[in-house]
């Protein structure tokens, strides 16, 4: 089997490597990232990207062609990946998350490629009622990030069929330790405040619920979608993935990490406007389709493992928010020094990587 992965030197993208080189051991592995984040390393003991038998290095907005010929399938992590970014970048967000997934998937179809797995979101529920959303339920997107995967899904739909499988996974909150951390997501920071300053501030009431999901869980499911048939699914399929003991009210996730990490204060805004971006999930589809990919890691499991990794990196910065370990700050601290430009290109002559390159790994 040969395998692309793009976006693959982000957050997810070196679990989902490191779940399939286990998985496939024989399989050719390919990489393609932009490679903002390369040097955003937490702990890693060796670069993520040895598990590649190739890491090439390119704009999905540009990939060529000839990058999926012969691939079995397509893994499209690439994206422009959170709220904060999507609001500073909005027409970026489109043509990185949107156009460009849907030209990827065109190429491919084009080239033979039997599998294209997306990387959606569950966030395209938005504002919702006490009632679990089922992949039928109404789609209020909320954010530009939720918009260009909900466009993404449309236009993903009419390519599936002629031996093309298409499997849109709307993955619940990410969350848990990576060889590329992050501390943009809402278990994440609760763990790193807990580290740092012994508190957690919650910048809402702490009513608003999220559905979660380990990175590890994520892999696969991923690990399901990339050989998924369309007896099992249907040559199209978008579908909630996660698992119903996931969903939290985010003041729990502030009181179990304060429960794990002793010592925490725990603090809610009361004041805060509300939060609209709260919904639950319903994951049952998820499960009755892919019964040996459900998610394995428990809540108390992931920030066991965020605390420890934090420690083993010796983390004290209580203003982590401000920090590079918030992609949103790697993104702006790379414009601040010109190495990328206002729609997020590198810039000729930078000392980065200008252009389409390929690095060979043995």
């Amino acid at each position: 089997m040969k395998i692309l992965i793009t976006g693959n030197m982000g957050y997810v993208g070196p679990g989902v490597v490191s779940q399939l080189r286990a998985t496939y051991p024989e399989a050719t592995l390919i990489g393609y990232d932009m490679a903002y984040f390369a040097t955003s390393l937490t702990n890693a003991p060796f670069l993520p990207e040895s598990k590649l038998d190739q890491q090439l290095f390119g704009d999905v907005r540009t990939m060529p062609a000839e990058v999926l010929e012969g691939m079995d399938a397509v893994v499209h992590l690439a994206a422009i990946s959170n709220d904060p970014m999507g609001t500073k970048f909005e027409e970026v967000t489109l043509d990185v998350n949107y156009r460009s997934s849907i030209r990827i998937a065109e190429m491919a179809k084009a080239a033979g490629v039997k599998n294209y797995v997306f990387a959606s979101s569950c966030s395209m529920y938005g504002a919702a009622s006490e009632q679990a959303k089922t992949e039928d339920s109404e789609l209020n997107p909320l954010t530009a990030y939720a918009r260009s995967k909900v466009a993404s899904e449309k236009e993903l739909a009419p390519l599936a069929g002629n031996g093309f499988t298409v499997t849109c996974l709307r993955f619940a909150t990410a969350c848990g330790m990576s060889d590329r951390l992050r501390l943009d997501l809402v278990l994440n920071d609760f763990v790193a405040g807990a580290i740092s300053t012994g508190k957690i501030t919650i910048l809402s009431d702490g009513s608003p619920w999220r559905p979660l999901i380990h990175v590890k869980d994520m892999a696969r499911a991923i690990e399901w979608a990339i050989t998924r048939t369309p007896d099992n699914g249907g040559e199209f399929l978008a579908v909630n993935a996660g698992s119903n003991e996931w969903n939290y009210q985010v003041k729990e996730l502030a009181e179990t990490v304060a429960e794990v990490i002793p010592g925490t204060d725990v603090s809610v805004n009361l004041e805060a406007a509300p939060d609209k971006r709260s919904y639950r999930v319903n994951f049952d589809k998820f499960k009755s389709l892919a019964p040996n990919h459900q998610p394995q890691v428990s809540l108390k499991q992931a920030i066991q493992e965020l605390r420890d990794g934090l420690t083993q990196m010796d983390f004290k910065d209580g203003d982590f928010r401000n920090s590079l370990l918030m992609r949103l700050k790697v993104l702006t601290s790379l414009q601040e020094t010109n190495a990328i430009n206002d729609q997020l290109q590198w810039q000729r002559g930078s000392k980065k990587v200008a252009k389409e390159t390929e690095l060979e790994i043995a």
